[in-house]
């Protein structure tokens, strides 16, 4: 998704916590890229969740006085940079960072044990100190601006995400299997589809991996599920295309996946709470279960009827999140903070 900022302001430099060229360079060169610190540290590829105790200190430390306007894409750190007193930051939100409102399920989706409870709540105060900084808080859903306005005091613009439609082709949905696509983290609640599949005693194929993977493979033994891992976008469109449905068995912040399974012409079942409740329409490109529990999704798989979604109306749904619209509205929201911010005025020093 950042790629489309890199896009609408091609001229400028990138700043990141850290860089991978072999995974994003073709998106974002390394002639453009400005790293911070944590860059130079060994395994920092395999170690970086470990690293969450110094991104506060990396984000701050970046010199950005040069800069009128910062553009920022956040899930928690980008938020903190700090700018000129009269420079503009308009940050783009895609969630409240979760260790400030789903602490629990944070400290055990990395691995950080109880113990760390403490450190994460201090990481939580800076956290909310920080996002007092941004000029203009721009969220993919109203799900997650509510949740700014909760946690932080502060409003927040709605812009969705947007949607690679490209990338995919509607499929024939032919194939016999229900599909998951996710990072696997356990707030994702992939367990539960997994579960429900087993009772419903259907086939679920999984795209992803994260540090969840195998509590999830021993969890699925005596299932029909097949983990395929990382996979290029060819493949991923044809599993997507071929599936009965995707199902989102969690409470997503904004719910893209059900937006590229309907570009690939398929429906979603999806947990009826967060972003699934904004990018699916009821009856038309998904439906929904009422209770995170595996034999409420079972139920709904049991019933569901792919054959009564068309991939044409499944398609135009997907269009309307698009790139270009994306890119246009967000301009359009950076040109109107600059105008704002332009036209206050100044404190006297008199």
């Amino acid at each position: 998704m950042f790629a489309h900022f890199v896009r609408e302001w091609p001229q400028a430099p990138v700043y990141t916590a850290l860089y991978d060229e072999r995974a994003v360079g073709d998106l974002v060169p390394a002639a453009r890229v400005r790293t911070s610190f944590l860059q130079r540290f060994p395994l920092r590829d395999r170690a970086f969740r470990a690293f969450a105790p110094l991104y506060p200190r990396a984000i701050e430390s970046f010199d950005l006085s040069a800069y009128d306007l910062v553009v920022s894409s956040t899930t928690a750190w980008a938020k903190g940079v700090i700018v000129r007193p009269d420079a503009v930051h308009v940050c783009y939100i895609n969630t409240v960072s979760r260790f400030v409102f789903d602490e629990a399920r944070y400290v055990g989706g990395f691995g950080l044990g109880t113990l760390a409870g403490p450190f994460i709540r201090r990481l939580a105060a800076w956290d909310v100190r920080a996002a007092q900084r941004p000029t203009r808080f721009i969220a993919n859903s109203r799900n997650v601006a509510e949740r700014v306005r909760r946690w932080y005091g502060r409003e927040a613009d709605v812009l969705p995400c947007p949607v690679d439609v490209e990338t995919f082709t509607p499929g024939s949905g032919n194939g016999d299997y229900y599909i998951v696509v996710s990072r696997l983290l356990p707030y994702k609640r992939i367990d539960l589809a997994i579960t429900a599949c087993g009772i419903a005693g259907v086939p679920l194929h999984i795209i992803g991996t994260g540090p969840d993977e195998h509590r999830l493979k021993t969890l699925a033994r005596n299932t029909s599920t097949t983990f395929h891992g990382t996979v290029d976008d060819t493949e991923r469109n044809t599993l997507l295309g071929n599936a009965r449905a995707a199902i989102l068995p969690g409470e997503e912040d904004f719910g893209l996946v059900p937006l590229e399974a309907a570009a690939a012409g398929r429906p979603t079942i999806a947990y009826a709470a967060g972003g699934a409740l904004e990018t699916i329409v009821d009856n038309q490109t998904g439906a929904f279960f009422h209770d995170a529990d595996p034999r409420s999704l079972a139920e709904t798989i049991r019933t569901f009827d792919p054959t009564r979604y068309d991939p044409a109306t499944l398609r135009a749904h997907a269009e309307e999140f698009r790139p270009e619209r994306f890119r246009a509205r967000l301009r359009t929201l950076v040109d109107d903070t600059l105008a704002s911010h332009a036209s206050r005025p100044r404190a006297s020093t008199a």
